[in-house]
């Protein structure tokens, strides 16, 4: 994939989620706390972004092969197992304490934030352990 059509993607992608609050964590943790004082602004951001996914995709696959990729790499194991069951409830962990998920994690970035760099060490890190840790079973 050519780097300029990828950088331009993920620019507005940063943009959207800073637009949206998604790289707020106060906000983030006030959505997810249901039974206190909760923040309901980001399930129409979410359910915006499903709703434009579950329509454009049906059109998107129907072509032979992406824009800008010799192909589709799309996930092929449907199994559930412990791993996936076990990644689940780590993120989801890691997401009601901190207030991040990858993207607007390393979006964030850009406002400098120290918490925001602490929190991208550390899915870096975990994430050179996972691999580290499957490369070995």
């Amino acid at each position: 994939m050519k780097i300029w059509p990828a950088l331009l993607t993920g620019m507005i992608f940063g943009a959207g989620l800073a637009l949206s609050g998604m790289t707020d964590p106060a906000k983030v943790i006030g959505f997810l706390d249901i039974a206190g004082d909760w923040v309901p602004d980001l399930m129409f951001v979410m359910g915006g972004a499903l709703a434009v996914t579950l329509i454009a995709t049906p059109f998107v696959l129907r072509r032979e092969k992406p824009w800008l990729a010799e192909m589709f790499h799309l996930p092929v194991s449907t199994v559930i197992d412990r791993r996936l069951i076990g990644g689940g409830a780590l993120f989801g962990i890691g997401w009601g304490l901190w207030g991040y998920c990858p993207g607007p994690a390393i979006a964030s970035l850009a406002y400098g934030a120290t918490s925001s760099f602490i929190f991208v060490a550390a899915m870096i890190a975990g994430l050179w352990l996972g691999g580290f840790f499957k490369a070995k079973a």
